[in-house]
């Protein structure tokens, strides 16, 4: 059974720092582009980070590059999205996501709010 299971979000203060895990099974994790995506309420997902299988390369939309990085450790297997300089417009739901031509998974999500 493939699972991802997300977690790490929490209410931040502007400014602030998290860092979002999920971990993944049921499916050969080394073969697979892992990603973030996120939703804000009332937009689209829209996908935020994005790791290669071996970890080699790297996406970032540009509305978090500098302030996020994304990982990968292959033993456990996880995924991390270390977001740090928060903002209040990075508040949105924040989902897993496994790809490997057209199979993709999807994990249920961790809230991030960010808020004074």
């Amino acid at each position: 059974q493939v699972q991802l299971v997300e977690s790490g979000g929490d209410l931040v203060q502007p400014g602030g720092s998290l860092r979002l895990s999920c971990a993944a099974s049921g499916f050969t994790f080394s073969t697979y582009t892992m990603r973030w995506y996120r939703q804000a309420p009332g937009r689209e997902r829209e996908l935020v980070a994005s790791v290669t299988e071996n970890g080699g390369a790297t996406y970032y939309a540009d509305s978090v590059k500098g302030r996020f990085t994304v990982s990968r450790d292959r033993a456990k297997p996880m995924v991390y999205l270390q977001m740090n300089t928060l903002q209040p417009e990075d508040t949105a739901m924040y989902y897993c996501n496994a790809i490997r031509f057209s199979i993709q998974y999807w994990g249920q999500g961790t809230r991030v709010t960010v808020s004074s």
